[in-house]
């Protein structure tokens, strides 16, 4: 079953379409990488399938569940239970301690976290001396991990993350990208990153271009930065 299947989906704002019979599939445990010009329609899709935004036509599809039908209610709940969503600003409470941060998806369903992934998730992520900290007291970096760490730690069908990378420095944002292709590959959450970054595009394992709110094209990265970037100014030229 997909992780994600997106069929002739429509969006539109105050007359202007957005996204155009959009259509895009992400198979289970899959890293893929959305890109395209500024308003191309990127982080619509993403609230989108991620039932933050309705669609006005087509469907989108998460691990089998019409999410595109679900009430905002029913789509609240699913999206804490099945998608794990990175925002671009973080989205992090700041008089939450990291640790709450993390653990918040988890409290509002009344569920414990599983000891060994959390123990995996803060490891790998670096958190393990920062959990009592407030977001505050963090780096752009680390507050992106505690973000990331809160997406993975329900252990969701898919993670949506929208520009992760776009307060971060060069190296920080390489860094990141490592650790999402880490994350990708030691669970089963598949990944699809939106980004504007070549650099973050070629962690990902295919790459797909959003033009006129239509899917123009879809590449294996080869984990080539400058694949990506060739690829970008021929669909865009």
């Amino acid at each position: 079953m997909e992780a994600l299947k997106a069929v002739s989906v429509t969006k539109k704002y105050g007359g202007r379409t957005v996204l155009d019979d959009f259509s895009l599939t992400l198979e289970a445990g899959g890293f893929e990488a959305l890109m395209g010009p500024s308003g191309s329609g990127k982080s619509t899709f993403l609230h989108v399938a991620a039932g933050l935004l309705g669609a006005d036509s087509g469907e989108i599809a998460v691990g089998g569940t019409l999410v595109t039908r679900l009430s905002d209610a029913a789509a609240a709940r699913f999206r804490r239970r099945h998608i794990g969503f990175v925002f671009q600003d973080f989205n992090l409470l700041e008089e939450k301690t990291v640790a709450e941060n993390i653990l918040f998806p988890l409290k509002l369903d009344h569920a414990a976290a599983d000891p060994a992934r959390w123990a995996w998730l803060t490891e790998t992520l670096g958190l393990g001396d920062k959990l009592g900290r407030h977001p505050a007291e963090l780096s752009g970096g680390e507050r992106q991990r505690v973000a990331i760490a809160r997406a993975l730690l329900p252990e969701p069908d898919i993670v949506l993350a929208d520009e992760p990378t776009g307060d971060l420095d060069t190296q920080a944002a390489k860094g990141l990208c490592g650790l999402l292709r880490t994350l990708n590959a030691g669970g089963q959450s598949a990944i699809l990153v939106v980004t504007h970054d070549p650099v973050v595009a070629a962690h990902a394992t295919n790459v797909n271009f959003l033009k006129d709110g239509r899917l123009a094209a879809s590449h294996p990265t080869g984990g080539d930065p400058a694949r990506v970037s060739r690829l970008y100014l021929e669909t865009y030229s």
